[in-house]
Parts: C-alpha cells; sequence; structure tokens
C-alpha cells in the first residue's frame, strides 16, 4: 500500500511541469539570455540581430530564461525583441507555446 501511494505521489509532481499555464516575459535571444528582460527599443534590436546570426529564441521571465520546444519556436521567432503573453505549457525549462501575443 505504501508503495502504491507513494507511486501516485511521485507520479503527480512529475507531470506538475506539464499543464496548461499562461506566462508573461520578454522573447529574447540565447546568446544575451536574460541581459534583456524588457522591451526596449535597444533590447529588441539585440534580439532580432542575434537570432539572425543563429541565437535561438528564449523567454526571459522573472529573471529565469526558458527555451522554446522545437515545434513553438517558429511562433517566438515572430515576436522577437516583445514583452508576450503565453498560453501554453511547461515541462522542465522547456515552453510549448498553444498561443503567444504581444502585450504591453
Amino acid at each position: 500500500m505504501k508503495k502504491l501511494a507513494f507511486a501516485v505521489v511521485l507520479a503527480g509532481t512529475f507531470s506538475l511541469g506539464m499543464f496548461a499555464d499562461s506566462m508573461t516575459g520578454f522573447v529574447s535571444d540565447s546568446h544575451c539570455g536574460a541581459k534583456h528582460d524588457s522591451a526596449s527599443e535597444a533590447n529588441a534590436k539585440c534580439a532580432q540581430a542575434c537570432i539572425k546570426k543563429g541565437a535561438d529564441p528564449v523567454l526571459v521571465s522573472d529573471g529565469k530564461v526558458m527555451k522554446f520546444d522545437a515545434d513553438s519556436k517558429a511562433q517566438a521567432l515572430a515576436h522577437a525583441g516583445q514583452m508576450v503573453k503565453i498560453d501554453g505549457s511547461m515541462n522542465g525549462d522547456m515552453v510549448k507555446i498553444n498561443s503567444i501575443e504581444e502585450t504591453k
């Protein structure tokens, strides 16, 4: 009985990161990361330039840098250098986008 209860608790703990979530942050680049955490002309230009040079887009929220999964990168690229609201899910430090929109 104890093993079954432990397994249920353990499974629930691992799946917590996979539920739908709403988050806001700045779409930066993997080269600069959290150096750019707010929408300004300089931050937007740098993030867009680094992405053009091959850096991946990342989400910076509350000082944390999160990567986008492969299916979400194209959506994130369209918002490089912007503050965004994302409805999606987290798995560790990986963001899966269901919808994304610019926010102020």
